[in-house]
């Protein structure tokens, strides 16, 4: 049985930062919530600095939203492989999250409302 998947625009300005530098900022960002998973956060692609991204040639499929691409994030001092997914055809029950991205939280990835 699919999980029940929620999308809701995410209240708020929110930021996404890695390595000491803000990949983006957003106040048209999205909120997937997936059956009992914490909620992600999706970035509108055109309010995150793709300069910061090397797309890579990981990709996984989620039967319920589809093939996810990847990309790593670049920074100063270190790479992040794989640190961000993208939906680029989803399917049609979470078609809202076309042209977005969503990253890992980690010790060098922030994402949080400001």
């Amino acid at each position: 049985m699919a999980p029940k998947i929620t999308i809701t625009h995410a209240p708020g300005t929110w930021v996404v930062r890695a390595g000491g530098a803000v990949l983006g900022e957003s106040k048209n960002a999205l909120e997937l919530v997936e059956g009992d998973m914490p909620p992600v956060i999706y970035f509108p692609r055109e309010d995150i600095a793709m300069a910061f991204l090397d797309e890579s040639d990981h990709a996984t499929t989620c039967p319920w939203k589809g093939k996810a691409r990847y990309f790593s994030i670049v920074t100063k001092s270190t790479t992040l492989e794989n640190a961000v997914w993208s939906y680029e055809d989803p399917q049609d029950d979470v078609a809202r999250i076309k042209d977005h991205l969503a990253f890992y939280p980690s010790d060098m990835v922030a994402v949080e409302r400001v």
